[in-house]
């Protein structure tokens, strides 16, 4: 696995205006940034569609990828990305958001061995309608951006904003929310 990080990294300084969010992506950074022994252990995500926190709360923890199901919308997307980075790349890319503005995330359940989080809806919802010319300044935007995590090459995030379309439509087809389950 790759050197993961907590909930909360990848995008910079947050400034002072998420200080109200900031204990809850601590609690999980927490959790998930340190191993047993201090160092550093992998984080894997997995984004999820649910109508609600009670649903997204009950979906099927498991170590192993393949056996870890039970979202409501299917078809989640595993990946390596922070939610947190996830959000800035939408909304610096898209919305023209400054890195301090992006909305915290909320926390859903935290346990010992995962963590579920909702994403506003303000980080699918610009995806929906737009067009190639927009979705390739959005990744152009974003890997000119300092100081943040995650991809910085402008094809990547290109395929990585085409799968989150695709994500955004099945999301807003359901009439679901955006969640994430966070597991070492």
């Amino acid at each position: 696995m790759q050197r993961g990080g907590g909930l909360g990294e990848g995008t910079g300084d947050l400034g002072p205006e998420r200080a109200r969010g900031r204990h809850r992506r601590d609690a999980v950074e927490r959790d998930f940034g340190n191993s047993k022994g201090g160092g550093r252990v992998g984080v894997t995500y997995k984004y999820f569609g649910a109508p609600d926190g009670a649903t997204a709360a009950r979906v099927p923890v498991s170590m192993r990828p393949e056996e870890l199901g039970g979202d409501e919308l299917g078809h989640g997307m595993f990946t390596k990305i922070k939610p947190e980075t996830m959000a800035a790349m939408v909304l610096t890319g898209i919305e023209g958001i400054p890195l301090h503005r992006v909305p915290p995330l909320e926390l859903v359940v935290l346990h010992p061995d995962y963590a579920v989080v909702k994403l506003p809806m303000t980080v699918v919802d610009p995806l929906r309608g737009i067009g190639e010319e927009s979705v390739g300044a959005a990744a152009f935007i974003w890997s000119t951006v300092p100081d943040r995590s995650g991809p910085q090459d402008a094809f990547n995030v290109y395929q990585l904003l085409h799968e989150w379309q695709d994500f955004s439509d099945r999301l807003h087809m359901a009439g679901h929310q955006p969640y994430c389950l966070v597991w070492p």
